[in-house]
């Protein structure tokens, strides 16, 4: 835009300048200095050029450079209105793509997991007790003593407490994963990557493993009771093939009860035929098999979280280096802004 075309738009908004007498020295930036002299090269006239006007020459000059100011402001603010106006689905869809999908199908998956297994485990352990003291007529010790049935009862508290702690794990295993992903995605956020945020990435990935571990070793003690179900639900589902042979199923097998104790169920027996036909018994092999698949997916769960963890820490690694790496370059870009600010000055100086 050329000084009189600017002109001519200050004219038609009604903007006047202030008007004054005598000299007035104006010093004018970029490349519209109408005073600049003809065989001026582009660099002199980029340069900041003092002028030294009468009072007729000033007034028109800072018309010209005040519409100018006041063009940009009015660009300025039309732009702000425009991204203003863009709506909330731009920020729904910024907002979706900082949600770690990762962490979150392995934190549902973690949560299913342990639901099945603490559900289905309490429930089948219940109906475990049911059926010794129904069928198999074990009778709980009196006082202290240790038994069977003091063990269910401790399984079902380590239930409540296993409940209770993964679910608070995976709220902060998803917490870590939202400010991993803003941290990458953002690196001169709100969140900044620290050596504190890659420690607390390394140990949820040791935590992880050693829960991975626990999970392991879980699932092989609860295929425990799925097997000891699976011989009597298929005593029971053959019972008419073998009616003139006496099978029996003894307790002290399994090591339930003690080895001077005689609690066995042969299937000539009548506790054995109700048994059968109870719903106890097929009941409780079906939540031991789906607690034992719930211990599997919480399994499949710190595996995925593992993967997770992993690549976040090998991401905020990088990111780390590239935020040093940003840090240095902005740092050099300032030095040689100064550098040339400072040149400029003296050319300026010089050239007045």
């Amino acid at each position: 835009m050329h000084v009189a075309q600017v002109t001519q738009l200050a004219v038609q908004t009604n903007y006047a300048p202030p008007q004054k007498s005598g000299r007035i020295c104006l010093v004018l930036w970029g490349k519209f200095n109408p005073c600049a002299r003809a065989n001026q090269s582009e660099e002199e006239s980029t340069i900041n050029s003092k002028l030294c006007l009468n009072s007729a020459s000033s007034v028109s000059t800072i018309h010209a450079y005040s519409a100018t100011q006041w063009a940009q402001t009015a660009m300025e603010e039309n732009m702000e209105e425009g991204q203003t106006q863009k709506g909330c689905f731009e920020c729904c869809i910024k907002c979706l793509g900082g949600i770690p999908y990762a962490s979150l199908i392995a934190t549902i998956l973690l949560y299913a997991g342990v639901a099945l297994f603490c559900g289905c485990g309490h429930e089948a352990l219940s109906g475990t007790v049911t059926i010794l003291q129904n069928n198999f007529e074990v009778v709980r010790g009196a006082g202290d003593t240790i038994d069977v049935f003091t063990m269910i009862d401790i399984f079902k508290y380590v239930i409540y407490g296993v409940a209770a702690a993964f679910f608070v794990y995976g709220i902060l295993l998803m917490v870590e994963g939202f400010f991993t992903t803003g941290a990458i995605k953002d690196l001169y956020g709100d969140f900044k990557i620290t050596t504190c945020g890659r420690c607390v990435s390394g140990w949820f990935i040791m935590l992880t493993y050693i829960f991975m571990l626990a999970w392991l070793g879980v699932t092989a003690f609860t295929s425990l009771p799925v097997f000891m179900y699976f011989n009597i639900w298929t005593l029971c589902q053959n019972v008419t093939i073998m009616e003139s042979t006496d099978l029996c199923f003894d307790l002290r097998q399994f090591g339930i009860v003690s080895i001077h104790e005689q609690k066995t169920v042969c299937t000539l027996n009548e506790n054995f035929s109700k048994l059968c036909q109870s719903n106890d018994l097929n009941m409780t092999f079906h939540l031991f098999i789906v607690a034992l698949a719930g211990a599997g997916a919480a399994v499949i769960a710190m595996v995925h979280y593992l993967m997770v963890l992993s690549a976040n820490w090998a991401y905020v690694k990088d990111a780390c280096r590239m935020q040093k790496y940003e840090d240095i370059k902005s740092k050099e870009e300032q030095e040689l802004h100064d550098i040339h600010s400072t040149r400029s000055k003296e050319r300026l100086n010089a050239y007045t």
